[in-house]
């Protein structure tokens, strides 16, 4: 797909769900759809009508910087996603393929040895490649567990075990299409994309509205099988050593109940088998 019909989608998808309000405009009046008329764009852009209507078409392909940075303000973007729109208005090398398979195990020994902190490494699409023993205990058994997206979406159990389930899901699905970015076309993610789009009408809904932002430091609240009900933070980080993998922490906070609970976990884990790093 060119770059001109990526960035065209994007536009109009984020116009059709940004509301009035968000970007100064009175929100009277009969609207026929949602978000923002096309000449309300141009309008609060600083370009005509006509220039804006050629860049949803895909007719235009090669914005300037400013523009860029205009229609990122009338679209109320934030950071990640006015990024998104930069890479996809400009030419972009295929970026290679993330190391979907040698996780390194120095890093694995390193997760291994932390007693109250899940911690999983996941590849690009978020398939898992490696978890501690406290990450497998507080996922294992979960259907569709070798990616955190057909987790969240495909496993039937998933809206019990994610307490904000909808918040979760969106999260996940912004993160997909930030670290995307315009390479759509990469097979394992055409690939991963239609099946949830066939198997899930919410990632469907979700996957349209091109929600671009990264996973930071968040709360998520759990309900486990075991041990009841858990808030945990947890936190990305890039795995430079190893591009396109990332390691995923969760923890509790120290002292807390959930903190109490995950170390009964981990005593569980322990007790039941040893140590798995690799989950698939």
């Amino acid at each position: 797909m060119d770059n001109g019909t990526l960035l065209g989608e994007f536009l109009r998808a984020r116009r059709e769900v940004t509301a009035p309000g968000q970007v100064g405009l009175p929100c009277s009046g009969n609207r026929r759809t949602p978000g923002l008329r096309r000449q309300e764009v141009a309008m609060l852009a600083g370009v005509s009508t006509d220039y804006y209507i050629r860049l949803e078409q895909g007719r235009e392909r090669h914005p300037s910087e400013q523009v860029l940075a205009a229609l990122g303000r009338a679209l109320a973007l934030g950071p990640e996603a006015a990024a998104h729109l930069r890479e996809l208005a400009r030419p972009w090398p295929r970026r290679s393929g993330s190391a979907d398979v040698a996780v390194s195990p120095h890093l694995v020994r390193m997760m291994n040895g932390w007693p109250s902190t899940a911690a999983l490494v996941v590849g690009r699409w978020m398939d898992v490649l490696a978890c501690n023993p406290l990450a497998g205990a507080l996922y294992g058994g979960q259907e569709h567990g070798d990616n955190l997206l057909r987790l969240t979406f495909m496993n039937p159990a998933a809206r019990e075990f994610y307490l904000d389930w909808e918040r979760v899901a969106e999260a996940r699905v912004a993160h997909l299409r930030a670290v995307a970015g315009a390479d759509l076309d990469d097979p394992r993610l055409t690939e991963l994309v239609g099946e949830l789009c066939r198997e899930s009408p919410d990632f469907r809904r979700m996957w349209a509205r091109h929600d671009v932002f990264g996973m930071p430091r968040e709360t998520k609240r759990l309900r486990h099988p075991d041990i009841g009900e858990l808030t945990l933070t947890c936190e990305l980080f890039n795995v430079n050593s190893s591009p396109g993998q990332q390691l995923i922490t969760v923890q509790a906070e120290a002292g807390s109940p959930s903190e109490h609970a995950m170390l009964t976990l981990a005593e569980m884990a322990r007790a039941a088998a040893p140590a798995r790093p690799l989950l698939r």
